[in-house]
């Protein structure tokens, strides 16, 4: 069956991405959250993202308005059961993933396509909790959504070809650009940005060079936006820590395993943007190096 209604379940951060830009490709949408308060938060993370994007141009309010005619919130997660495709992105927690996606498989038709935008845990687990193992794939979208081209498509060893095609083809119409991925813990992106994020912790903890000059080192060399100190405070060093310990629990290869000084920084508190201090501290304008006491 085609494409028409999206259910997607979370509207944090990267939920609300996900169902914006399924309401603006012109998809009936609906995000489900576990509370009010929090559904709340993120239909209006949309709405001001929009609004944003009408003042600077770059979308008309009438664009505006027909995407949020299209997005519906709820509380409950029977009100998913008519979509043709369900995306998950709710915390990395894979029991919970589990016992959604098994509620779900009872109650929603046969045709329905189950995903997960999870970014390490196995995809094959998840759909061995369902009855549809065949209709389940991983579409792994990037942080922030409605700006980030890319969006993995990862293909157990149990999807069929009929639904990688149109998890792939669902993926272009979202307007994104998607790759085909395998279910290996971090895909393509993770599997390869993990260990380059931690080695840059390594080089810090080893003296090689400052935090500035390591950063600078990999922008003006490499010419990256923006260095690897400065990208995991962006991304939240308990995200990177939390990633890192399942990758190693996957592969049992050292480039997985999180230094001690990141383990450090997270129990210290330090989680980068999110807390106002990583490696760098955010209080200050412009942000200063932090004091780690190496």
């Amino acid at each position: 069956m085609e494409i028409k209604k999206v259910g997607v379940l979370g509207c944090g951060l990267m939920g609300s991405g996900i169902a914006q830009v399924a309401a603006q490709a012109g998809f009936d949408t609906i995000v489900r959250e576990v509370n009010d308060d929090l559904l709340k938060k993120g239909l209006g993370r949309i709405d001001g993202f929009l609004a944003k994007s009408v003042e600077k141009g770059k979308m008309t309010a009438e664009h505006k308005d027909a995407t949020l005619s299209r997005l519906t919130g709820t509380t409950k997660l029977s009100d998913l059961q008519q979509c043709d495709v369900i995306i998950e992105a709710v915390v990395e927690n894979i029991d919970l993933k589990k016992e959604i996606f098994s509620e779900l498989d009872a109650a929603c038709p046969a045709h329905t396509i189950f995903a997960s935008n999870t970014s390490s845990l196995t995809v094959t687990e998840m759909a061995a909790a369902t009855n549809r193992p065949d209709r389940f794939v991983g579409l792994h979208f990037f942080n922030p959504v409605p700006i980030m081209k890319l969006v993995e498509v990862v293909r157990t060893i149990a999807t069929s070809q009929e639904t990688f095609d149109k998890a792939f083809a669902f993926g272009k119409a979202l307007g994104k650009e998607p790759i085909a991925c395998k279910d290996n813990s971090g895909f393509v992106v993770n599997l390869l940005l993990i260990p380059y994020l931690l080695d840059a912790i390594r080089a810090v903890e080893n003296g090689v060079a400052s935090v500035e000059d390591i950063d600078k080192g990999m922008q003006l060399g490499c010419g990256y936006p923006m260095g690897p100190l400065t990208l995991l405070d962006f991304v939240g060093l308990d995200t990177t820590y939390y990633i890192s310990n399942i990758m190693f629990e996957e592969y049992r290869e050292s480039k997985y395993a999180p230094p001690p000084l990141l383990r450090k920084m997270v129990l210290a508190g330090y989680m980068g943007r999110k807390s106002g201090k990583g490696f760098y501290d955010y209080a200050q304008q412009p942000p200063a190096v932090t004091d780690l006491g190496l």
